[in-house]
């Protein structure tokens, strides 16, 4: 069955954390757009207020004959705060009077992270913390925190792994320590041509003649576009229970399937550069050791939560091991497919900073 999320928001006073990344922006517009219900309203918190101009001018462009509606009164409905998930007293703020709080603030790049681990720390970790903080030490009446999590936290080997993986566990513990409010989190794979993947960098090598550099021809990676993304976490916020882990079904592809299909027949030369700092050679989005935790629910998987107070394994696993992205790949006939559904072929010449 279906999970209905016609009125996920109806009537919600919803906090964006991060809003105006690459998630954040998707998020707000599908927020604003009324396919989750109607918010009372959405606020973005994010400390570049150059990016909180820039989304502004762009939500006020969009005609209300396009695709992507925004309702007329939106103007009333969205806002747009200066603030940090870093800082406690920030946070403190920005969650008075918020029903429902979804964390999308992230330092999501895996080079960046390892050059900067402690900056890593600071967001990924210490912002989390600081809501649950916020909400426990003020008796805050948020109904809901959505964690969004990534692949790369299942048997971390990198520092952006490692801080969302803790960042899972700190909201699961939440439900302990803000006991009046559900705590959940969605966990996904490489979203397609979000801010800093591979996909942009493709088109700018082919754009520039080549080479395109592929870092190893066995590499996979899951694969989903940013409105598959934001759909796991509505649906996370409607159906998950405290302290559980939503994970899509998601496709997968080597990147060198990915690579050979943007080039397609042109005379462009592959160069493979070695593995970067932090990267893994397959991705997992459930780990062995949470395959006995995990059920199927809605077309999702379902990581249970580890702590007995919020309710332990199942009777019956969905999985019997890992959930990696070396399995059931796509062929470059299925990947070029999900590309031009989703307008990402060199030939569509997309702009990735106008879309995302």
């Amino acid at each position: 069955m279906a999970i209905d999320m016609s009125r996920a928001v109806e009537g919600k006073r919803v906090l964006v954390t991060g809003g105006t990344g690459s998630l954040g922006k998707v998020l707000v517009r599908a927020l604003l757009s009324g396919q989750y219900g109607r918010p009372a309203r959405v606020t973005v918190l994010s400390r570049d207020e150059g990016k909180h101009f820039a989304m502004r001018l762009a939500l006020k462009h969009i005609s209300a004959a396009s695709e992507d509606i925004i309702y007329r009164d939106y103007a009333s409905i969205l806002n747009f705060r200066v603030g940090d998930v870093r800082n406690y007293h920030s946070v403190v703020a920005a969650l008075r009077d918020v029903d429902i709080v979804f964390n999308a603030a992230a330092l999501k790049q895996v080079p960046s992270c390892e050059y900067f681990p402690s900056e890593a720390v600071e967001t990924n970790i210490l912002g989390p913390r600081n809501i649950v903080r916020a909400i426990a030490d003020h008796a805050l009446p948020v109904e809901v925190v959505m964690g969004v999590s990534t692949d790369k936290a299942c048997h971390p080997v990198n520092v952006m792994g490692m801080t969302k993986a803790l960042q899972e566990r700190i909201f699961v513990a939440g439900n302990l320590d803000a006991p009046q409010t559900r705590f959940t989190c969605a966990r996904y794979g490489n979203v397609l041509a979000s801010r800093g993947s591979v996909i942009p960098l493709f088109h700018a090598q082919i754009a520039a003649g080549g080479p395109v550099t592929l870092t190893d021809a066995e590499m996979t990676r899951y694969f989903l576009t940013l409105d598959d993304a934001v759909r796991t976490i509505v649906a996370a916020l409607v159906a998950g229970q405290r302290g559980e882990i939503f994970i899509p079904k998601a496709p997968a592809a080597r990147i060198e399937t990915l690579a050979r299909v943007l080039i397609g027949d042109r005379p462009i030369r592959v160069e493979t550069i070695g593995i970067r700092p932090g990267e893994k050679l397959h991705e997992t989005l459930v780990a062995d050791d949470e395959a006995y935790r995990t059920i199927e629910r809605d077309g999702y998987y379902v990581i249970r939560p580890a702590l007995p107070e919020l309710g332990g394994a199942p009777s019956k696993p969905a999985l019997r091991r890992a959930y990696t992205s070396d399995q059931r790949l796509m062929d470059a006939a299925q990947l070029a497919d999900l590309l031009a559904r989703n307008g990402l072929r060199v030939e569509d010449r997309p702009d990735f900073d106008a879309i995302y």
